[in-house]
């Protein structure tokens, strides 16, 4: 008596095997990289914050502004992808403490980073801080005291290197919030507000109005502007050192602008010593 097989389990054994084939081989394109793809471990996660002209998010949802553009010259320099994550000002600093972030191209000395980052020794610019008034209501910042008993205009937001947890404590000052640097700029011109308290860059490039020449600037605090690398991370000071590293070969190249000699940078007499 002759055995025939059943054609049903052929049938079954057939498509068993292409099953397993194609497993298979989606399994082998979900590990290979794709042609010209960079390896996961060389692309860093770089934060930014709002801060025109320096940095910001362009109209075509695109990390944009002089200090973003040093920074990708110098990633590419030093080998690595660079991915730029938009953010509010707290959660860079959140996600520099827990690594979610790698680097942010930020500024020196903010004290609620301290410990938890390492900067970088070059300096691509200063960073300048200072007090606006109106030339007909207003006189010349020339101590921080100045401030007690004013109505100081602040932006939505902005830490100001912490500095915004002091002002908000104390008594004697007014704190108001403008929503960007140009309503901070008209509330003072209506009187809203004795001063403004805002960084020298955004500033500038929107005094543009005839009234705004009667907008004037003292210089309150510069600080360095510098990458932060999180220690978060397990290669943050090789990274510093390759950062620094392409930087230099970059102002040989002169791709970039020359070398910093760093200073403390000038503080207003007057000003929170925790926040200097």
């Amino acid at each position: 008596m002759n055995h025939r097989s059943n054609p049903h389990t052929r049938n079954d054994w057939s498509r068993a095997v292409v099953h397993g084939f194609w497993l298979l081989l989606f399994a082998l394109l979900a590990v290979t990289p794709a042609v010209g793809e960079e390896p996961t471990a060389k692309t860093l996660r770089i934060a930014y914050v709002e801060f025109p002209p320096i940095t910001f998010r362009n109209d075509k949802g695109n990390a944009d502004g002089e200090l973003i553009d040093i920074t990708r010259k110098v990633v590419r320099e030093a080998g690595y992808v660079p991915h730029f994550v938009h953010l509010p000002i707290n959660r860079v600093f959140l996600y520099l403490k827990n690594g979610q972030i790698d680097v942010w191209p930020g500024l020196t000395n903010i004290p609620i980073l301290n410990g938890e980052v390492l900067e970088s020794w070059v300096s691509p610019m200063p960073v300048q801080l200072s007090v606006w008034y109106h030339k007909d209501r207003g006189r010349p910042l020339e101590h921080f005291d100045q401030l007690s008993g004013k109505r100081v205009i602040v932006i939505a937001g902005y830490t100001y290197a912490g500095l915004i947890d002091w002002l908000n404590q104390a008594e004697d000052i007014r704190i108001t919030e403008a929503p960007n640097h140009r309503a901070a700029v008209d509330m003072l011109k209506r009187n809203r507000g004795d001063y403004v308290l805002d960084y020298l860059q955004p500033i500038e490039q929107i005094l543009t109005e005839p009234s705004d020449q009667n907008v004037i600037e003292s210089e309150a605090r510069t600080r360095n502007a510098a990458w932060l690398f999180s220690l978060a991370h397990p290669r943050a000071a090789i990274l510093r050192e390759e950062f620094d590293d392409a930087y230099l070969r970059l102002v040989e190249a002169g791709e970039v602008p020359p070398v910093r000699d760093l200073s403390p940078g000038f503080v207003i007499p007057g000003f929170p010593e925790q926040y200097r």
